[in-house]
């Protein structure tokens, strides 16, 4: 997977745009673009999504702090990018929308059982301890699941204009 200059310098203003969304919906608990944007990178990019996606995750720690919190960042958008790497390239285009907004709407009433595992070693939960932990954050990750839902309705329209941008940069 090697890169160009070209795709550094895109894949790090993604990440960067990944990040500048997050700080913007800040106030909105469990409710931001970051699904989305995985969802449509990976569809353009496949493999090489992980570059902006990781990019996003060390620009969270930098400026948020590389704390407890931040360690199932390292796997918790790779999972939501390996779902995506699973979806058939050729999803009929009626279906495209919904299947997006629904694989984004999992990760999101998924995200706090994917979160658990890192916090049970972090702080030495017992298993009924981190079913407790889980369980206790389900009604954000019902927040964050329906919100994903709806946001991702824009998975969409990001991919086809990163397609039309890659076009147009490779007839350069």
């Amino acid at each position: 997977m090697k890169l160009t200059t070209r795709e550094i310098a895109v894949f790090a203003m993604l990440g960067a745009v990944m990040y500048v969304s997050k700080m913007i919906m800040e106030l909105a608990p469990n409710i931001h673009l970051l699904g989305v944007f995985t969802v449509a990178f990976t569809v353009v990019y496949r493999k090489k999504a992980l570059y902006p996606i990781y990019a996003y995750v060390l620009l969270n720690g930098l400026f948020c702090g590389f704390a407890g919190w931040w360690i199932p960042y390292l796997y918790v958008w790779t999972f939501l990018w390996g779902v995506v790497m699973l979806l058939p390239r050729q999803i009929p285009k009626r279906v495209r929308p919904f299947a997006y907004m629904t694989v984004c709407a999992i990760h999101g009433f998924l995200f706090g059982t994917l979160y658990a595992p890192a916090h049970a070693v972090l702080y030495g939960l017992s298993l009924k301890g981190m079913i407790a932990w889980i369980v206790a954050g389900l009604p954000f990750d019902f927040i964050h699941g329906v919100s994903n839902f709806f946001c991702g309705i824009l998975a969409v329209p990001i991919i086809s204009v990163l397609r039309y941008a890659e076009r147009n940069a490779n007839q350069e």
